[in-house]
């Protein structure tokens, strides 16, 4: 199972460009088949939504948020970066770079969704705070069921999209708040049938379910709008320059203030990742249940550019060390293999 989840992680850019590909190839010369089948393509779609959230869940320690306290200055920063900043540097990008209302208002989705929880990976593969990135990650999911609507209430209008705020609600109640208690009582369950020590041996296998269920529904999305996709390749293709410049502003603007406001190497890694490394899984389900699934594009694409972003952020770690001052660490951490 732990070599699953290193091979899925490690060629997740790869899994996520076949899905799309594949979606195309065969969604786009059965329009008619998908059409006559909608209600069969919405329950598969709605199972791998299910699974992206659910499994990442049950690894979720939710008791984490009571040590919040002891990392005030990290945590409200990530909070910051993840619910502040992001909405409005994405406000900024999709004003410029994007002219359909649907495909902003999906880029804007990705903006204001939690932290991934895959973020906490990259921070034990940096040496960086993984008890600071597994609270900011489960804070987010919780404060992400009052930002998302409210933010979304308020690019809607924006852009004069009307909102559906019952089945917006209701997809964040499915794919947030359900998920979330029932992965939190099957972990009880597990462990205490189990035990810890075998409970830890059975972890590699729910973020591989997730990842898989993610390339499902990039599939999914990808084969039912395939031929919309095709009549707006130009628009889809143009997605790729707000996300590529989102994620390298991100990098470099709160690397800098995390320097200037006395972080050390280890906080700064967890508030990077956890800033930047946007829960793609948890927007592509909520636009795919309360929108449509155009809405659900942009958070299909971004795994391209968000993937290779943190890894070359990862491969920095040395340098990175000695800009906040402190030991440069051996090369064992650029060793370590790519999450």
């Amino acid at each position: 199972m732990k070599a699953l989840q290193e091979h899925l992680n490690r060629w997740l850019l790869l899994y996520v460009v076949l899905a799309m590909g594949l979606g195309l190839l065969i969604g786009h010369p059965n329009a008619a088949w998908i059409s006559k089948n909608s209600s069969t393509v919405s329950n598969l779609t709605t199972l791998a939504v299910f699974f992206i959230i659910y499994p990442m869940m049950i690894n979720l320690k939710l008791e984490a948020l009571l040590k919040a306290g002891k990392n005030i200055k990290g945590l409200l920063l990530a909070v910051g970066d993840n619910f502040v900043w992001a909405p409005l540097i994405g406000w900024a990008l999709a004003k410029v770079f994007l002219t359909d209302p649907l495909l902003a208002l999906g880029f804007l989705l990705v903006m204001v969704v939690p932290c991934s929880s895959m973020s906490i990976g990259y921070t034990g593969l940096s040496e960086g705070n993984l008890e600071l990135a597994t609270v900011v990650v489960a804070l987010s999911f919780v404060l992400a069921v009052v930002a998302v609507p409210l933010w979304m209430t308020i690019f809607a209008a924006n852009y004069s999209v009307p909102i559906p705020i019952s089945d917006m609600l209701m997809s964040i109640l499915t794919v947030l708040i359900a998920p979330m208690i029932l992965g939190y009582l099957t972990r009880l369950a597990l462990t205490r049938w189990l035990g810890e020590k075998k409970f830890q041996r059975l972890q590699p296998l729910f973020p591989s379910l997730s990842l898989l269920a993610m390339y499902g529904i990039v599939f999914m999305i990808f084969f039912a709008k395939a031929t919309m996709i095709v009549d707006k390749w130009q628009t889809v293709l143009l997605l790729l320059v707000p996300n590529a410049l989102f994620i390298a502003i991100t990098l470099v603007v709160v690397t800098w203030l995390n320097k200037r406001l006395g972080l050390s190497y280890r906080d700064n890694m967890a508030v990077v990742f956890a800033s930047t490394g946007k829960n793609n899984g948890t927007a592509i389900a909520i636009a795919t249940m309360a929108f449509s699934p155009l809405v659900a594009i942009p958070a299909a694409t971004m795994p391209i550019f968000q993937i290779l972003f943190l890894v070359v952020y990862l491969k920095m770690a040395d340098w990175l060390r000695g800009y906040f001052g402190e030991r440069r660490a051996t090369p064992a951490v650029a060793n370590q293999g790519v999450l």
